[in-house]
Order: structure tokens, then sequence, then C-alpha cells
């Protein structure tokens, strides 16, 4: 079965919400489904489905509650319950005389209970929303690496697919002759050894045909997996897709795209966020112990009680305590240590932001290298396939006159082939280079 998922496909399944198991088996004897799948789909199957799409918003999400979990330091705890007291022999009282006593009591109502180290509170608070700014970011940089793994493999399935199709054209030809110089060889015109040179080929075009195949089904397996589909589903590219794109300019000026990278590339705001929660927690560390904590403690409720065997009695009781204090030591003033390696940490982010940096400027400078490499292998192997199939129609054109031989015809087929297959090869690299360069310098890959 053969259907071709385009873009109301996908968008379709989309939007009815069908997870990968769902999607029907084959009612032919295999259990494969064979879908024909083009680039739009490709990417909006892998931004919807792709699992390390789905575990960056996760993590996005587990940022936001730490950010919510960060405001709740600022509000005290409610324990509302009962408690009950009881005392048996000896106690002291207020003016040191050892009595024997018997007595019990027992208190109703909420209890409100505040700790607050204001200072830590203050800047976790502040660390906890940056960095859900650089977990919105990683997100965004997650996606883009995601698209970009699901046109890498597209392209492969593509190309392996073009392979095929070549390389089948190759054993037809090889076959041909080798039923020609058959044919040859029982009315007594052309010599056994031809013969058996020309099916050698045939066979060997049959090997290379089912290596390609081997390739083309694990191209459409990686695909498979990047978009989270089921794995009896056998993807295909259409076959018109194989064609020149221009989505990027080879020869732009260098200078122009590391400036547009170091603008776009999610992965540099991410840093920055993690600079400033990084910020966030050594200013905490080295000033928010000067903030003194604030500590309250207040029961409004009743109680009751009295001597052992004795009727007790219930009534209203309120208790308040406040208290404003600093602490001194580990965790608070004092503690040079906890400054310094706040402070580390801080130095660490700020070359790991020059690491990026780094990297950015390097992905620029090879996504575009190659691009113009692969232009340039374009133009050249495109040239050389239309050599080559000059050269084996003028080889075929010279057996048909008993001029040429059996094997000029075969060289000039594995010529044709090898022209044929690298040019196609070469073209889907260099589709996908141009999807490489949009993703170095930031740009939407959709």
């Amino acid at each position: 079965m053969s259907i071709f998922f385009s873009r109301a496909t996908a968008l379709g399944l989309l939007l009815i919400g069908s997870a990968p198991a769902d999607i029907p088996a084959s009612s032919g004897v295999s259990d494969t489904n064979r879908l024909v799948i083009d680039l739009p789909a490709t990417l909006r199957l892998a931004k919807a489905q792709n699992i390390d799409v789905r575990i960056a918003e996760e993590k996005l999400t587990e940022a936001r509650a730490r950010q919510e979990m960060a405001l709740w330091q600022f509000f005290p705890t409610i324990t509302p319950g009962i408690g009950y007291r009881r005392h048996d022999d000896l106690i002291q009282d207020v003016s040191g005389h050892v009595i024997e006593v018997h007595k019990d009591s027992y208190g109703l109502g909420p209890t409100l209970n505040a700790q607050l180290d204001l200072g830590d509170a203050i800047y976790q608070r502040l660390a906890a929303r940056h960095l859900v700014e650089a977990t919105g970011f990683a997100t965004a940089s997650q996606q883009q690496e995601s698209l970009l793994a699901a046109v890498r493999g597209y392209w492969a399935l593509s190309r392996a697919q073009a392979s095929v199709r070549i390389q089948e054209e190759s054993v037809r030809l090889a076959a041909q002759l080798a039923r020609q110089v058959a044919e040859a060889v029982k009315v007594g015109i052309a010599f056994k050894g031809d013969s058996l040179r020309a099916e050698v080929q045939t066979e060997r075009n049959r090997v290379s045909l089912r290596q390609i195949r081997e390739q083309q089904r694990t191209a459409s397996a990686e695909l498979v997996r990047i978009l989270h589909l089921a794995p009896n589903v056998l993807l295909e590219a259409p076959q018109a897709d194989l064609v020149p794109l221009q989505l990027a300019d080879p020869q732009a000026p260098l200078t122009t795209l590391v400036v547009q990278a170091i603008a776009h590339r999610p992965e540099v705001r991410q840093s920055q966020a993690s600079i400033a929660a990084s910020k966030s927690l050594r200013d905490g560390a080295k000033y928010g112990s000067w903030i003194p904590n604030l500590g309250a403690q207040v029961f409004l409720g009743g109680l009751g009680g009295g001597i052992a065997g004795e009727p007790g009695h219930f009534g209203a009781s309120e208790d308040y305590q406040f208290t404003l204090g600093w602490r001194i030591g580990p965790g608070g003033l004092l503690d040079d240590g906890r400054s310094r390696a706040a402070d580390s940490r801080w130095k660490q982010a700020k070359q790991r932001d020059e690491q990026v940096l780094d990297d950015i400027r390097r992905d620029v400078v090879t996504r575009q290298t190659r691009l113009q490499s692969l232009a340039d292998q374009l133009e050249t192997l495109k040239r050389a396939e239309e050599l080559a199939e000059q050269g084996y129609a003028l080889s075929t054109q010279r057996k048909e006159f008993a001029v040429g031989v059996v094997l000029e015809q075969v060289q000039a087929e594995q010529e044709w082939t090898r022209a044929r297959l690298d040019h196609a090869q070469t073209l889907a690299d260099f589709n996908l280079a141009q999807f490489e360069l949009k993703w170095a310098l930031g740009d939407s890959l959709q």
C-alpha cells in the first residue's frame, strides 16, 4: 500500500492527535506500511512528535514550576491541628521549688509559622526567573536541532532512493547487454568470455542494488525514529524532490553571516540568561546574608486543661512571637567559601558563553565552506554525468556496428552509473548543506 504523506496528511494527523502506534499497518502479506512523505510534512512532524523536543518542553515546565516554588518562599506556612500535653510527677515551679504535679492541657487552632531567609529568597527568585529564560531558549535550540536532524534524515532517504533508481537502471542495462551477448555467442559471432564478463557485471550490479536498498531501509528507519512513528512504517520521499534548491547564498560575506548568527542563535541568549542566573546567585551569596532573616509564630485558637482529675477549662488563647536576626557562619555572614564558589560558577558561565560564541563562528565557517564546495562539485559532476552518458551512447553504437568490444561497453556503463550516483548524492548533500547553513545562522528551518 502506498500513501502520499503530504502537508495535508501530516496536518490531519496532528489535528486528530493520532499516536505513532495507531498508524494502521498494510492489509497485504507484509505488515510494512509505505508512506510517501515530503519535506514540509517531515518538519511538521519533527516539531510535534520528536522525543527530544518533548523532553525540552518538559524541562521548561519544570523550570517554571521551580520559579513558582521560589515565589512561595516569601509566604508563611499555616498548620491547623490539635495539640495535647500532659505532665505527671515532679516539676520545678518558677520560684525554684520542686513539687509533684499532675496536669494536662490541650490546644485547638491554627499555627502560623514563618522563617524567611529574606536575602536568599530575593536572589533565588531572580535566579529562577533567569533560569526559566535560559530553559526557554534551550527549548528553542532543541527544536532547531531536532528539525535539522529530520532534514538530514529526509535528504539521506532521498539520496538513497535516487541511488536505488539509478542502480536499478544499471542492472537493467547490464542484463540487457548480457542477453545480447549470449544470443551472439549462440550464433557464433561473439566470444564466450565476453558473455561471462557481461553476466558477472550484471551480478555485481545486483549486489550493489541490494546494498543500496539496505541503505534506503536504514535511512527510513532513522527518519522514523526521529519522527517517532511506528516501526512498521517505511518512508519514501517523492521522486521529484531531488532537485537543486536555492535557500542560501554560498558567496555571502562571512562577516555578515557571523554577525547574523550571533544575533539569532538561541544558544547565545540561553548562555546570557545562564550568566544572569549565576550572577544572581553570586550576589545572593555575597550580599544576601547581610539582609536580616525574619521569623514569626502566631497561634490563634483555644486552650483547655487543668489539674489532673478536675474539670478542665477551655477558652480563647493567642500567642505571638516575632524575630529579626542574621545568620553568622555556614550559609550566612563570614562564609567566604560559599561566596567564592558562587563567584567561580559565575565566571564559568561567562567562559562557557565564550565557548558558545566560538562554536557558532566555527559552525558558520564550516557550513558555508561545505556549501561552497558542494556547489562547485555539483557543476563538475553534472558535466561529468553528461559526458559519461555520451560515452555510453557512443560505446553502444560501436557495438551495434561490430566495431567495439563488450568490455568497452561494460566500462562505459560503469562510468555512467558512477557519474549519476555521484551527481545524485552530491545534489542531496548540496540541499542539506543549505539547511545546515540556515541552522548555523539561526534561521527557522520551517
